[in-house]
Formats: C-alpha cells, structure tokens, sequence
C-alpha cells in the first residue's frame, strides 16, 4: 500500500493530490519572507540602478508584478488556499553582478504565507528578466528560498536556524516534540506536556524542534511533519489510550520500520506504580529509518513516568539506531 512521504502535506494516504483542510485551525498573525538574486553582467546592474534600461522603470515595474503574484498564487499554484492579504512588500537589492530580491507577505488566517512571499520573488524576478534579456539574454534567477516565517502552531522558523538544525544532527543530538491536542491545536486548551518533553531534552544536549501541536484527527499528518529531515528522536504526547479519538499508535505504527516493544511495556510498566490506568496506553515505540519514536501518554504524570525509563537508556538507543554504538559485552552490562 501506498504510504506518503514524510512532509507531503497535501498528499493523502493513497498518494492522490489533495487541498489541506485547515478548517480546525486558529486564526493567527502570519509573516513569511522569501527572496532570490537576478545573476546578470555588472553593466545591466549600472543600468537598472540608474534608470537606464531601454524599457521603462525597470523596479518598480518588477515590484508591481511580484506583489501581483502574490496576490494570485492560489490561482497559480493548485493547491494553495485563498488568502486575504494584508501586506506585500517587494524590495530590491544591488552586489556587482546581482540584482536581490526580497518579500515579505502578511496575513491573518488558518494558514501560511510562504507560498505568496516565494511567488512574489519568483514573478518579481522573472520580470527583472524580461526587462533586461534586450541587455543580458543570459541572465538567470537563482535560490529563491524561503528566509524566514511566523505565525501558527510552528511559531518561528528561520533558515539559519535550521541549517544550525541539520549540522546537529552529524551529533546524532537532533529530537522533534510532538503534541496530539484537538483542544491545543483549536487553541482552546493549554498543553504543558509538549513544553516538559523539550525542556528535559534540552537539558539533555538536544537541539529540539516544536512542540508541534496537532489535533487528534490529524496526528498523522503530525507525524510526517516531526519526521522531516530525518531527526535522532521524536517523542510524542497524547492520543495513546482507548477513546474514539484516540489513534496516534496507530499512525506511528504506519511509520514504524521496526517497533521495539519492551520500551512501551517498561514505560507502562512505570506508570502502574502511580495508577492502573497506565495499562490502558497503546503508545508504541520504534524505529522509523534511523529516526526513534516515542509515543508517551497525554498527562502530566505519564510523560515523566515515560522520561524516566527513557532517561538511562536513549544515549545508548539513538547511538545503536545511527550505527554508532557497539553491543555491549557480558563483561560491560
């Protein structure tokens, strides 16, 4: 059977393109800045700084059409919903042989503005091109990329941050957190599990991702997003027992390449010596690629039970997992 990609969104179960329903989704402030650079020959640089192109206002006209653009991605791009704009700002940029190009784009909504700052560098851009190939036919737009956003359940995403992401992970030192809430995904319920999870990792050595918070309906969508760039650890919270709603294992068992089994049954184990209904759990844990998941239980009580099992053992597992670690002697046990 068919299983999406990690990170494929707008990809369902049966690998059929589909429009994310954002419906659950609070309304935030949201901020996304993209930019790219127009590579050209110093003179064609002289002359746009200098108003000296052949064609007419040479920016102004490129602003204009990267703002246009923006305001028309969900009419270029399928799958992108309609967004009610409230600030496009193209600005330009000048090295010897660069033009740049940044924007930023703003709205309030359910969802992201990536896509409308990334389509208002590219129109912007291809614009420039077209004002200047009389000049440099062989001018190319290069890197256009996604800088930085806010807003949302992610909060703050900056790609200087995640590159500093992926050079922790070469330490194998890399934990994504991820929460299954409908009520802290609708905004209407405080988690602290997510927060207590990133807080002992942290003091731990990790560099953490999240608390992502999902509701529960959409924790396996959750977990593809967790899974993006292969991460060391993913430890969840909630969404493990026996209610209607309740089916994070059965989307981690979906990623699972292989479950190891005795970790659940210690964390369960840890938590009957508090209460009974420990023994209620489903969580699950296992290896998906090289990546451990961990699924704890939604409470305060069932995380720290789940942590301290996990305490004495994860250096050892994430090293095993990575292929760092060697088995352990009689001798050394």
């Amino acid at each position: 059977m068919y299983r999406a990609q990690p990170g494929f969104s707008h990809v369902d179960a049966e690998g059929r393109a589909r429009m994310v329903d954002v419906s659950h989704k609070s309304d935030t402030e949201r901020i996304a800045v993209a930019a790219g650079e127009l590579a050209t020959t110093a003179e064609v640089v002289a002359l746009v700084r200098a108003d000296g192109m052949p064609k007419a206002d040479v920016l102004a006209t490129a602003r204009i059409a990267g703002i246009t653009g923006a305001k028309k991605t969900s009419e270029l791009i399928p799958l992108c919903h309609q967004l009610a704009l409230s600030k496009v700002d193209v600005v330009f940029g000048f090295t010897d042989t660069t033009i740049t190009v940044e924007a930023t784009a703003k709205t309030t909504g359910p969802t992201g503005v990536e896509m409308e700052a990334l389509t208002a560098v590219a129109i912007a851009g291809l614009t420039l091109h077209d004002m200047v190939k009389a000049v440099d036919p062989a001018a190319t737009m290069n890197g256009v990329r996604l800088l930085h956003k806010e807003g949302g359940k992610r909060g703050r995403w900056s790609r200087d941050a995640a590159v500093e992401q992926v050079d922790a992970r070469t330490d194998d030192r890399s934990a994504v957190v991820l929460v299954a809430s409908t009520g802290g995904a609708r905004g209407t319920r405080e988690d602290t599990t997510g927060p207590a999870i990133a807080t002992w990792l942290e003091n731990r050595g990790f560099s953490v991702r999240g608390p992502l918070v999902y509701a529960d309906a959409e924790i396996s969508a959750g977990l593809d997003d967790a899974l993006i760039g292969a991460p060391a650890l993913v430890i969840s919270t909630g969404g493990t027992g026996v209610s209607p709603t309740d089916a994070t294992p059965e989307a981690t068992r979906a990623v699972l390449d292989r479950e190891l089994p005795g970790i659940a049954d210690a964390i369960r184990l840890e938590g009957t010596k508090v209460t009974p209904h420990a023994t209620l759990s489903r969580g699950l844990t296992g290896v998906s690629g090289r990546t451990v998941v961990v699924n704890l239980p939604g409470s305060p009580g069932g995380v720290k039970d789940g942590l301290s099992v996990l305490d004495p053992i994860l250096d050892h597992l994430i090293a095993q997992v990575a292929g760092n670690g060697l088995h352990e002697t009689a001798d050394e046990k």
